[in-house]
């Protein structure tokens, strides 16, 4: 019987078929408080044979629990829980596990810490590798494995249960600088300063192919929430959209002006956002690799790009000091986010899309209202830039990592 997991605005089902696991998402956008889920959920199963008369009874119980978050006050207001001295060099990026009950910290001091959200307890240590440790990730929704990429060329895959290093891949001639888990959990992705990128099985701790094809460093990679495709954004200006099952280059997206900083596939994999360093963030069609929009308005490097869940808005954080938000539909840019006092390093959106996060060098990140922009809260105390922040899946945890060694819960 196909396993559901849900998120905001959707479902996902994994199934097997023929003995392959699948996945396929069904957004409910139009969900609200008031929607019949009984009427909802019979009308999704007459076009979605998976939904048997035997699951109907759960997908209405998600469906409701999904009404009551939508439901949930927004007034929440953030305090500093816990200061955690964690490193004793600057950390370089922060994760949290599906469920938000643990997250990761990776920093130059060559390791990655895990930790216990509830307590702010340092869990495990994994060490091992020889350089900084730059990119680090769970395998979500699963939670029960992490992999850490480093200047050290090597990637490796560890047990968040036991801390344990399960492999340790090598085959990457410079710097590992961003990585990702395929949503499946049967691959990790690796992108490095040699040019390529590479997928390795995650159960034989094996390469499985190396994408070769960009002339200059790779810094970004993201796979679609179905798997069959990743892509992959360089310092040549370009990003490639690849077939995870042949590691053949299907597209090339060609159009920015400058370094490509971050790149993005929405929920529903039919478009992909870049952003660069020209100043633009552009949104292409994924299955042609075709020229949608440019979304202007940063004068200055664009640093990162994000859809939110149901993939409707995009968020733009910039070297200017400012982020913006866009309607994906309309390409107009509905918000602006100003007051940062330096330059914007991380935008992500909480998982219900209403308030978005930006991490600063003005040492401090802020909270905003998506539709408005209004600005409703800022974290204060860290003592150096913040280069990395995360919500939780619920949105009510917010971790951040700085330049201070230092990363911060805030309930």
């Amino acid at each position: 019987r196909p396993f559901f997991n849900f998120f905001f605005k959707g479902i996902i089902l994994e199934y097997v078929q023929g003995g392959e696991p699948k996945t396929r998402s069904i957004d409910l956008l139009d969900l609200r408080p008031d929607t019949d889920a009984i009427a909802l959920v019979e009308e999704i199963g007459k076009g979605e044979p998976l939904i048997t008369a035997s699951c109907k009874e759960y997908i209405i119980h998600l469906v409701r629990r999904l009404q009551e978050k939508l439901e949930e006050k927004e007034d929440h207001k953030f305090y500093l829980f816990k200061v955690l001295r964690a490193h004793v060099l600057p950390l370089t990026n922060v994760a949290f596990n599906k469920s938000g009950s643990c997250f990761i910290t990776g920093s130059y001091d060559r390791t990655c810490k895990v930790w216990d959200t509830a307590s702010g307890e340092e869990l495990h240590t994994l060490e091992g590798h020889g350089n900084v440790v730059y990119a680090i990730a769970f395998n979500n929704p699963y939670g029960d494995k992490i992999a850490t990429g480093s200047f050290d060329k090597t990637c490796k895959l560890w047990s968040t249960e036991t801390g344990k290093c399960y492999h340790t891949f090598r085959g990457h001639s410079a710097e590992i600088v961003c990585l990702s888990f395929n949503l499946q959990s049967t691959l990790v992705a690796t992108g490095s300063m040699d040019t390529t990128a590479k997928l390795w099985d995650i159960e034989k701790g094996e390469e499985v192919v190396t994408l070769s094809g960009h002339s200059a460093e790779i810094i970004a990679l993201s796979f679609n929430t179905t798997g069959d495709r990743i892509i992959t954004g360089s310092f040549d200006h370009t990003v490639a959209v690849w077939d995870v099952g042949t590691g053949r280059m299907l597209h090339t997206l060609i159009g920015h002006r400058g370094e490509i900083s971050s790149a993005q596939f929405n929920w529903d994999c039919s478009l992909i956002v870049t952003g660069s360093m020209d100043k633009t963030c552009m949104l292409w069609n994924a299955m042609t690799g075709t020229h949608i929009a440019t979304l202007t308005g940063h004068s200055d490097e664009i640093l990162d790009v994000c859809f939110d869940y149901a993939g409707q808005r995009i968020a733009t954080a910039a070297a200017d000091g400012s982020a913006r938000v866009y309607n994906a539909e309309t390409k107009e840019c509905i918000a602006k986010l100003e007051g940062h006092g330096g330059e914007i390093s991380k935008v992500c959106f909480n998982p219900k899309g209403n308030r978005i996060l930006t991490a600063s060098s003005d040492k401090t990140a802020r909270l905003w209202d998506a539709a408005t922009g209004h600005c409703l809260q800022i974290l204060e105390g860290h003592t150096d830039e913040i280069f990395s922040c995360a919500f939780n899946y619920e949105g009510d945890i917010i971790i951040t990592g700085s330049k201070d060694n230092t990363c911060r819960i805030w309930h």
